[in-house]
């Protein structure tokens, strides 16, 4: 059975190979491994997905609760306690049951010392979709990013608050403003947590700073989504250099750093 929380080994980068990262609760090590840099303009974009062996960055459930394991959990909780948001969209808030996020106490004070704020935004992408109910019942309310023609908006501005209402583009939300607006806001660490459609669109459109990608040592068949859903193919592929890789009882855990694409993707509307 697998450690429920368990020591991570590196075997990248290569001059750090065979060093073991015990779980601590400050986590310093595996937190400076994760260091989400602060631009000096603008937003630093990190993605975190996972996916099994055959692909899948989903489980026959249709969330990635199915396919993730300690390991990943340990990474995650300590990529959010480095965010200044979490960015996802409308389909993973619902299907991931998604409420106010917080951070563990033994990661706020390093949060606190890095001059962050206490809370861990969520910013939710829907242009017409339905917004899950348990959000508007959260002690905090999420930012809304959505369209200017979206039906209902002044109610949703008076419901939430118009301060926590992003709108960015009409018709279909605009990752580059989106993200540029929340960088306006002093929420310069975006942590995208997908779904898959939303990180497609989010790298096609070259927002995304580098990508946090678990492996599970699993397969499930099935005809679930890749981490990228829905979007014209990337010609040329976004390049990836690995900053590090991370393993624990057959999950590997890597950063990459993306390259910017040198075009439109495929298929995209001029």
């Amino acid at each position: 059975m697998p450690d429920p929380t368990p020591t991570l080994d590196v075997l990248l980068p290569l001059d750090r190979a065979g060093e073991r990262l015990p779980p601590a609760d400050d986590e310093p090590a595996l937190s400076a491994l994760y260091a989400h840099p602060l631009p000096s303009s603008g937003a630093y974009v990190r993605a975190n997905m996972v996916s099994t062996l055959d692909g899948s960055a989903t489980g026959a459930d249709h969330v990635s609760g199915s396919i993730n394991n300690p390991a990943d959990f340990r990474a995650f909780t300590v990529q959010r306690a480095w965010a200044d948001v979490v960015l996802i969209g409308a389909g993973t808030a619902r299907a991931e049951r998604y409420r106010a996020l917080s951070v563990p106490a033994g990661l706020a004070p390093a949060r606190a010392a890095r001059g962050q704020r206490p809370e861990l935004e969520l910013a939710v992408v829907t242009a017409f979709g339905e917004l899950p109910e348990v959000l508007f019942d959260s002690p905090r309310a999420p930012l809304i990013i959505t369209v200017a023609d979206r039906p209902g908006l002044d109610d949703l501005r008076r419901r939430v608050g118009a301060d926590r209402v992003i709108v960015a583009g009409s018709g279909r939300v605009d990752p580059a403003s989106a993200v540029t607006q929340l960088a306006d806001r002093g929420l310069c660490r975006v942590l995208a947590e997908g779904g898959p459609h939303l990180l497609a669109e989010l790298v096609a459109r070259g927002v995304v700073d580098e990508l946090c990608l678990t492996t599970s040592p699993l397969l499930v068949g099935g005809d679930a989504p890749r981490v990228l859903a829905g979007a014209p193919w990337l010609a040329p592929p976004v390049d990836a250099v690995p900053a590090h890789l991370l393993h624990a009882d057959g999950t590997l855990l890597g950063r990459w750093l993306l390259s910017a694409p040198s075009g439109p993707p495929l298929g995209s509307q001029p």
